[in-house]
């Protein structure tokens, strides 16, 4: 039976909670009232300077920022948060829509925390027809031969697909739930088993990317994705696996992808126990220069609250105190809490090579902030 993370957590943690809640309500409530509709990506010496609204309406993290709108809706009740979110999702992301050739594997990114989240929030049906619109790319995007969802969209990558998109696959769970029809179910299933049997290794590491003959199926290879090398460990990889895995569990009930989201989340935080909680970029980078990326660490302490919540009674409290111990090493070492600042989480970093590092990313924040407000009993499930 499973049993909320709220109900769980020792009176040391709830008060934690308590109080980085506190600071969480003030430091968002600030960025809204600066940011409004604006899409906020890397906040700059503690100011987002561009707006991704205008300068790169598709980007794949464009749902994030409204997706904090909305938990902060719920959260607070503070209707201040709905007219941007609403903004955000009726202007720039239906510009993307229309945009047919922008969209992609991440679709569930963008809109599961914009307009699903605002349908199960008010009920509104323009949100719902959205949602079930880019439901429908997604499942188109489903090769039925190599039984995966392609990932992105040049010329050359017709047979890719990548460990992120476990957290897209949500959509088409809701989208089955909603319209009673099983092929988007379906589709989000033969895809899981995909990426089961060639992205998760046995020792519960993960690749990033996997390549198969677009005409046959055939597995090719696995190369180097975000991370240091080909059969390296990229963080936020095994982080995605971990709550993608395990959100796939809650969907359908099936011990496979329960068993792979905790072998994953084993092989994460025995790795996270060697630098405090914070994740390295990769876990099997050289020792120097030492590079963190804390987003893998927000999204892995969400997909361990998700385990908490899952698994039975005798295995929660090992994913509950590493959640709890995550949360806190973020707060502590990498959170600007100062609501004149912009950018939560800092020392995030998009990839190992030619990449930003050690930058504020705002779905860094966004993960954070989700699992705050779980602990809380306060969150939409967004996914």
């Amino acid at each position: 039976m499973s049993s909320a993370i709220c109900d769980q957590l020792t009176p040391e943690d709830a008060q934690w909670a308590a109080v980085t809640a506190a600071k969480l309500e003030a430091k968002f409530a600030a960025e809204r009232d600066r940011e409004g509709a604006k899409i906020p990506y890397i906040a700059v010496d503690g100011r987002y300077e561009e707006n991704l609204a205008e300068t790169f309406p598709s980007w794949w993290t464009n749902g994030f920022w409204p997706g904090i709108l909305w938990q902060m809706f719920h959260a607070t009740g503070d209707p201040g948060y709905m007219a941007p979110a609403r903004t955000i999702e009726e202007t720039t992301l239906d510009g993307v829509i229309a945009a047919y050739e922008k969209l992609d594997h991440d679709v569930g990114f963008l809109w599961l925390l914009s307009a699903v989240a605002d349908w199960k929030l008010t009920r509104n049906e323009a949100s719902r027809t959205r949602g079930l619109h880019v439901a429908t790319v997604l499942a188109g995007r489903f090769n039925p031969i190599g039984r995966f969802i392609r990932a992105w969209n040049e010329m050359g990558r017709e047979g890719w697909a990548i460990v992120d998109s476990m957290m897209n696959v949500p959509l088409l769970f809701w989208a089955t739930d909603e319209t009673g029809d099983p092929r988007f179910a379906e589709v989000a299933r033969l895809h899981a088993d995909t990426m089961l049997k060639n992205v998760v290794r046995a020792d519960g590491s993960c690749n990033h990317i996997v390549c198969f003959d677009p005409a046959t199926g055939e597995f090719e290879e696995a190369p180097a994705g975000q991370g240091y090398e080909a059969g390296s460990s990229w963080s936020r990889g095994q982080a995605w696996g971990i709550f993608g895995f395990a959100r796939a569990y809650r969907h359908t009930g099936d011990e496979r992808y329960l068993d792979a989201a905790k072998r994953i989340a084993h092989y994460f935080c025995s790795q996270v126990a060697l630098t405090g909680g914070i994740a390295l970029v990769d876990f099997r980078q050289p020792a120097e220069p030492k590079v963190f990326d804390a987003i893998a660490s927000c999204v892995a302490a969400d997909g361990l609250i998700e385990l908490a919540e899952l698994v039975p009674e005798a295995e929660r409290a090992f994913y509950r105190q590493w959640a709890m111990l995550i949360l806190r090493a973020v707060a502590d070492k990498a959170c600007d809490f100062d609501p004149a600042r912009d950018g939560l989480v800092q020392l995030c970093s998009d990839k190992y090579h030619d990449g930003r590092i050690h930058v504020p990313i705002v779905y860094a924040d966004y993960f954070f902030l989700e699992s705050v407000l779980r602990l809380q009993g306060r969150a939409v499930d967004m996914w």
